[in-house]
């Protein structure tokens, strides 16, 4: 039998990224013959962070569409016709057994040229609210794997499985890994320490709240690993220099991060959620107020009404961040009880349910 041919598509975000690279690695595991193309935004991140994982990927001329009036928007309808091309010719050249979508600018014309082919797609919707493209989708997809519950006003019932969201093996089991990461980061086993995501672009107004803070964090014995993103590293890199502060563009290894964090503050984009409740450490959630039906503060809020995680609106950081974090940070018990909630919550088997999902489709293919 020819080896399987897998095509994904997942990118714009480490959101979109890692679970699509989770999906192929587990796919490889189970069929190492099997080929694996992936299909991105050109100039987005997954065009270097696809081949670092050890993937071909190729790009397609695509954006999304800005909330105001812009050049990008003009040209929006220019770049989805050439997309669609693109990615006809793509899926014509590889010809896939199956087409996977984890979201991003790509995935749209991707799996939808693939459905018009007759080529079996998968979407796996990460958030409690779908976005505009896998809406668009649902109707072609054989299979929607999900991460939240209720979303049949969204999809059809009879298409969607509960799987959670998938991420990287490498934070399934972090026992033993923080000796590793207290030297590959050079912090102190002695100090507490806080671990500051905003996300792989980053989140300014975070970024503004962690300068702000970090003489309230020296005074409390906190040393920081602070994930500013690479859009705003110029602006911070400068607290680098201070003692006790680490100021990173993009973290490779979250496992190590992950492993050193006493606390962590985070957006809730829904990657971010399905990590932290596998990693199971005290977490401040921020969420961003700027994305489609405020779907990160329903994330969080998912987690925050289970005590699993604390809840912290940016209008509320003025006045309620300091206290917060203070009573937080040395509340042994409260950082516990969070630990313990939070974990109850982690879908740890996400990847191997979608990828069974995967395999019993391209076996009906096959088969049939």
């Amino acid at each position: 039998m020819k080896p399987y041919k897998f095509i994904l598509s997942g990118g714009g975000t480490g959101g979109h990224i890692y679970p699509a690279i989770a999906i192929a690695n587990e796919l490889k595991r189970r069929f190492p013959d099997a080929e694996f193309l992936f299909v991105g935004a050109k100039d987005r991140m997954e065009m270097q962070k696809v081949p670092q994982a050890g993937y071909a990927i190729k790009g397609l001329w695509i954006s999304g569409l800005q909330r105001k009036l812009s050049i990008d928007n003009a040209m929006f309808p220019i770049k989805l016709m050439s997309s669609l091309i693109n990615a006809g010719k793509i899926v014509r050249e590889f010809k896939p057994d199956i087409a996977i979508g984890t979201g991003g600018f790509a995935s749209g014309p991707l799996l939808q040229v693939a459905a018009n082919a007759g080529i079996p797609i998968v979407v796996q919707e990460q958030n409690s609210f779908p976005g505009i493209t896998n809406k668009m989708l649902a109707k072609k997809a054989s299979k929607i794997c999900v991460a939240y519950d209720n979303l049949e006003r969204f999809f059809p019932k009879d298409k969607i499985v509960f799987t959670g969201n998938p991420v990287r093996s490498d934070l399934i089991d972090l026992h033993g890994k923080r000796k590793e990461a207290i030297t590959a980061f050079g912090l102190d086993p002695d100090k507490k320490t806080l671990l500051v995501l905003g996300g792989s672009l980053g989140a300014r107004r975070i970024n503004q709240l962690i300068a702000k803070e970090l003489v309230n964090f020296t005074a409390q014995n906190v040393q920081v690993i602070w994930q500013c993103g690479k859009l705003y590293f110029e602006e911070y890199k400068h607290f680098d220099e201070k003692p006790n502060v680490s100021v990173l563009s993009f973290i490779d290894r979250m496992d190590l991060v992950y492993a050193a964090a006493d606390v962590v503050i985070s957006r809730a984009g829904a990657s971010s959620v399905s990590e932290l409740c596998i990693v199971g450490k005290p977490v401040i959630f921020i969420p961003s107020p700027n994305v489609a039906e405020d779907h990160q503060t329903k994330n969080a809020k998912a987690i925050a009404d289970k005590k699993g995680a604390i809840l912290m609106r940016e209008s509320e950081l003025d006045t309620q961040f300091e206290p917060t974090f203070s009573n937080l940070v040395n509340d042994e018990d409260l950082q516990s009880e969070l630990s313990e909630n939070i974990l109850k919550l982690a879908k740890v088997n996400a990847t191997n349910d979608i990828a069974d999902e995967i395999e019993k489709l391209i076996g009906l293919t096959v088969n049939g």
